[in-house]
């Protein structure tokens, strides 16, 4: 089992910044790939960001390259998202989650979840 607890949210202006952090416990952290996924109100939720065991591979959805980074720090086990240049579009849910098998940017690929943090850009 993992546990995941994310934290960071709020609310900000557009062209602002925010950094969400998601803290595991249970399994070792080290063990898993992480992602980070969004739902917008009465949308899905969707794909944000995943990184790699070490950290050496990220990957991006469209919307957010060049605009989030994605990292660990594995002696933390810690997740982060750093979001700059928010767009009213970015607000949403903000989940991570620990990745079991199956394609990186479907949430059926990943076995565990936080509870989520709210962000909301205001325009």
């Amino acid at each position: 089992q993992v546990q995941l607890v994310e934290s960071g949210g709020g609310l900000v202006q557009t062209g602002g910044s925010l950094r969400l952090s998601c803290t595991t416990s249970g399994r070792t952290f080290s063990d898993y790939v992480m992602g980070w996924f969004r739902q917008a109100p009465g949308k899905e939720r969707e794909f944000v960001a995943v990184i790699a065991w070490t950290g050496a591979s990220t990957y991006y959805a469209d919307s957010v390259r060049g605009r989030f980074t994605i990292s660990r720090d594995n002696a933390k086990n810690t997740v982060y998202l750093q979001m700059n240049s928010l767009k009213p579009d970015d607000t949403a849910i903000y989940y991570c989650a620990a990745k079991g098998s199956g394609a990186y940017y479907s949430e059926d690929a990943y076995d565990y979840w936080g509870q989520g943090t709210q962000v909301t850009v205001s325009s």
